[in-house]
């Protein structure tokens, strides 16, 4: 399994009094690869939307491993991490010039509008995803 790539810069607003990226900002360059994915693997925004239900996330994590500063050029590879009854997880490398620079992983929730209980996955969009799960620890 060969993870999606998306490439971007650090923005001079992605960044905190330090110089640094902001813990927060890392995760819109996280939110934009996954929409890029999505549309990469034939499931853009709109179709997601047309499904009939939500995708809240409730769980994010991020781990940083190297600094990095405005206009750094960056590349987040994504893949699927867990395909689960109702949610899935996508996890993500955030790598720049001199390495991985962060890691991070979202849980997606699929719940029903109306009620907002748990809804299964759309069978077409855990098909969607099949293909892109990681098998092993190795392949990420």
């Amino acid at each position: 399994m060969t993870p999606f790539k998306w490439s971007t810069r650090i923005r001079f607003a992605d960044t905190d009094a330090s110089g640094r990226i902001h813990y927060s900002a890392l995760f819109r360059h996280v939110e934009a690869a996954e929409m890029e994915f999505f549309r990469a693997i034939g499931m853009g925004f709109p179709e997601l939307l047309s499904l009939d239900v939500k995708f809240p996330r409730v769980h994010v994590e991020a781990d940083y491993l190297a600094a990095l500063r405005s206009d750094d050029a960056i590349e987040v590879a994504v893949w699927v991490d867990r395909i689960g009854r109702a949610s899935y997880t996508l996890a993500f490398e955030i790598t720049a010039a001199a390495g991985v620079a962060g890691k991070a992983k979202i849980v997606v929730a699929c719940m029903d509008g109306k009620t907002q209980k748990s809804h299964p996955l759309p069978e077409n969009l855990a098909a969607i995803l099949r293909p892109h799960l990681a098998q092993t620890a190795e392949s990420k």
